[in-house]
Formats: C-alpha cells, structure tokens, sequence
C-alpha cells in the first residue's frame, strides 16, 4: 500500500515529524450494492503535526455518503463506523508504519531489543582478541 504525502523524507525526518505529533492515517469508507457491502480503506497518509485531515478525507467521506447506506443490512452498520473514524481524524496506524520503516532502514539501530526491561542484542558476540604488536626486527 502506498503512503501519501512523505515524498522526498528521510525515515529519520519522518521519525521526527512523528515524535513532534505528526501521524499515520487511513480512512475506511464502504460501498453497498443492495445484498452486497465492501467495507475498504484508503491508502496511508502522513499527516503533519498542526495539518487537518479534512483535504484528505473528503472523497472518502463522498464516498460513505452516496454509495454506502444502500446494503443491507451491513451498509449501514459499516458506513456509521467509517464515518466514526472520519470524525476522528481517520485510523490511526503510525505505531505500525514506524515498525515496518525502522526495521527496514539501515540508518536505524535495530541490532538492540527489550523485552521486559531486558535489554539485549543481535549482533553477534566477538571473542575477545589480545592485543598483539608487531615490531621490527
């Protein structure tokens, strides 16, 4: 799935930009043909610290609105929800973008993890090498 609106950033901009409030959004819309009801999400979309999600929501919300009450009984249903979400500011899944960008960035020190306060590491243990030095004879 492509993400919106992060064209031309590094993922340690990005990293920044999230730390600073910004956010990874999708917006769920649906569409029911009488028996049948397609619940879908859009694509991913950055949103800055500061930035509205209106500019990016409103062909969603267009689509909840003419195309998703019609199926029963699931249209509805599904089209209340997506618009919950539209209200909201769109669902968000920056916790999830950030762990596929930081695990697939070399730039990233991923080789340390913690678990239950534990931390620990996977990079592999070197033995330990004395010192030696060559001199001349």
């Amino acid at each position: 799935m492509k993400i919106k609106n992060i064209e031309g950033l590094t993922i340690t901009q990005i990293s920044e930009m999230v730390n600073d409030g910004g956010k990874f959004v999708i917006f769920p819309y649906t569409i029911s043909i009488v028996i049948m009801t397609f619940k879908r999400a859009s694509s991913i979309y950055f949103i800055p610290s500061g930035e509205g999600t209106l500019r990016h929501s409103y062909k969603h919300i267009l689509t909840n609105g003419v195309l998703g009450w019609w199926g029963f009984p699931w249209g509805p249903i599904y089209t209340v929800g997506s618009l919950y979400h539209h209200m909201m500011g769109g669902k968000d899944v920056t916790y999830e973008i950030m762990n596929q960008l930081t695990q697939h960035d070399p730039q990233v020190n991923t080789s340390t993890y913690n678990i239950n306060g534990i931390m620990s590491s996977n990079a592999q243990a070197q033995p330990q090498q004395k010192d030696t030095y060559n001199i001349p004879k």
